[in-house]
């Protein structure tokens, strides 16, 4: 069981990974052939960041089958961990209040994606 759900977290940080970069590529493809302003730009990243925790919470409670809750925080705080370490250990700053509410942000919505993944699991074994 504790190899599973281990895996379930390991395929909800790759589908992040995976979405995060193709929406880099997408995004970086948006600032060169258009004039997006920078506050546009930064909701466009908010948005994308958000999708893909929910994608990687929901592809993490899929492939766990159970206790969507716990993959979510541990998938979006997994997220959260890495990015504080490469923050902190990179660039010496610590989280600002606006990226703490941030990452309580990709935290629920990875916690949702989970908690759905769990049932779609759970509903096509009952149904």
């Amino acid at each position: 069981m504790r190899t599973s759900f281990f895996r379930a977290v390991l395929y909800g940080w790759m589908t992040i990974l995976l979405a995060l970069l193709i929406a880099s590529a997408f995004l970086a493809l948006i600032i060169r052939f258009s004039k997006v302003g920078e506050t546009a730009l930064a909701t466009m990243g908010l948005i994308v960041a958000i999708i893909a925790l929910f994608l990687g919470g929901l592809f993490a409670g899929i492939k766990g089958g159970a206790r969507g809750i716990v993959l979510g925080i541990l998938t979006g705080g997994g997220f959260t961990l890495l990015t504080f370490l490469i923050q902190y250990l990179g660039y010496d700053e610590l989280f600002s209040f606006k990226q703490l509410l941030f990452h309580f942000a990709y935290i629920v919505s990875a916690i949702i994606g989970s908690i759905l993944g769990v049932n779609i699991v759970q509903e096509k074994h009952t149904g």
